[in-house]
């Protein structure tokens, strides 16, 4: 995996992956794009929502929806790192097994989220769900 950040203007940075994907970071306070530390919050949602997706699909599951809202909480002091990410998921189908979120869920969490992994050490993740009839 290899990415290029450029610097556009000011504290605006362009981020492109190896396959040409941008996107626009702004360091000053996320006024034309999304800060860095955003983007670390999109990349957990991100990479959890994939995981959770595809095992509720796999599991059968008639979905249709699956969004997160996320929440985090960051030091006071320099570097300004994250204390603690709240995620809820919000799953929408039909007849949709909340045992099997759940389990999608944790098994992301716990096992397969790249992200989540790399941040565990360091702040508390709490992720909870609902599950909403369509």
């Amino acid at each position: 995996m290899q990415i290029k950040v450029e610097w556009s203007q000011a504290l605006k940075f362009v981020g492109q992956s190896s396959k040409g994907h941008q996107v626009l970071m702004d360091g000053n306070g996320g006024t034309e794009g999304a800060s860095p530390m955003e983007l670390v919050l999109m990349a957990i949602a991100g990479c959890s929502s994939v995981d959770i997706v595809s095992d509720l699909k796999d599991a059968k599951q008639k979905i249709q929806g699956c969004e997160v809202d996320v929440k985090a909480e960051r030091v006071e002091s320099a570097p300004k790192v994250f204390r603690k990410i709240d995620l809820l998921y919000t799953v929408t189908g039909t007849d949709v097994d909340a045992r099997l979120v759940e389990k999608a869920i944790n098994a992301s969490m716990n096992k397969y989220c790249s992200v989540a992994k790399m941040l565990e050490a360091t702040v508390q993740i709490n992720a909870c769900f609902e599950v909403k009839a369509v």
